[in-house]
């Protein structure tokens, strides 16, 4: 996969490097489940401050987090822009005419602290992970055979389709192809995805002929299976404790 990078890097600390996939995983289900129970604000702050120390503590790079964020948070802003204006509720002031609401306000900036913080402990416990250890953890964790080797083959050949692409791309370019908005530009763009659907169809086809060549039976057998420690279970044990704080907050300040 020379040009299309699935997960970033990070100068992890040794011991979560050696953590079995599986407790990382489980420990960011359960910062995701927790953020989506809390409905207050200061206690999503103290989750989103949790993700932030997260990503400090495991030597994520935060250019590339920063860069990734900045996609979400495009989304994050058509949210912040449209909900106060139609969630009902005590008028705060006017923009042309259209009432602003306190309680549109609170549920943006609810929404806008959630998204942030599960984005940021994702990436963060999840996000540098290798994606074949991430499919080794998916299989420890009993899914389902073909999802896990669907999700194995894909992280192999998404990088394969892509430089694909690319190689197309430039091959318009040298004939003096221009992107526009026009007819001729988007019928050129149907091409090319009508192409690299049959190239990606025909080296599907070559693929599964040196598969079953190999003696390939529809199962994969991981080479490193995952083995479950002691430490695996004291992280995840005091990573439970520390994500239910906020949620003991909000129980304890503000009634559940």
């Amino acid at each position: 996969m020379s040009g299309f990078v699935l997960q970033h890097r990070a100068l992890e600390p040794a011991w979560f490097s050696a953590l079995d996939p599986r407790a990382r995983m489980l420990a960011a289900l359960f910062f995701t489940l927790a953020a989506l129970c809390l409905h207050t604000l200061a206690p999503l702050g103290l989750m989103l401050a949790m993700a932030l120390l997260l990503t400090l503590l495991l030597g994520c790079q935060w250019r590339l987090i920063i860069k990734r964020l900045l996609a979400f948070e495009g989304f994050m802003l058509l949210v912040l822009l449209f909900l106060p204006f139609t969630v009902t509720g005590e008028r705060w002031f006017s923009v042309a005419g259209l009432p602003v609401s306190h309680q549109g306000v609170a549920q943006a900036l609810i929404i806008l602290l959630r998204g942030n913080a599960v984005v940021l402990a994702l990436l963060a416990l999840v996000g540098s992970m290798e994606p074949v250890k991430l499919g080794y953890a998916l299989a420890g964790l009993g899914l389902p055979d073909k999802l896990v080797q669907l999700f194995m083959m894909t992280v192999r050949y998404i990088g394969v389709l892509f430089d694909e692409y690319q190689r197309l791309r430039t091959a318009m370019k040298a004939r003096g192809f221009v992107a526009g908005s026009n007819l001729h530009s988007w019928h050129s763009f149907a091409y090319l995805l009508g192409m690299l659907l049959v190239r990606s169809m025909d080296r599907a086809q070559r693929i599964s002929g040196a598969m079953r060549c190999r003696g390939f039976n529809g199962t994969f057998h991981l080479l490193s299976p995952v083995r479950w420690q002691r430490r695996d279970s004291a992280v995840l044990s005091l990573a439970f404790l520390l994500f239910l704080l906020p949620l003991l907050w909000q129980w304890w300040q503000y009634g559940g």
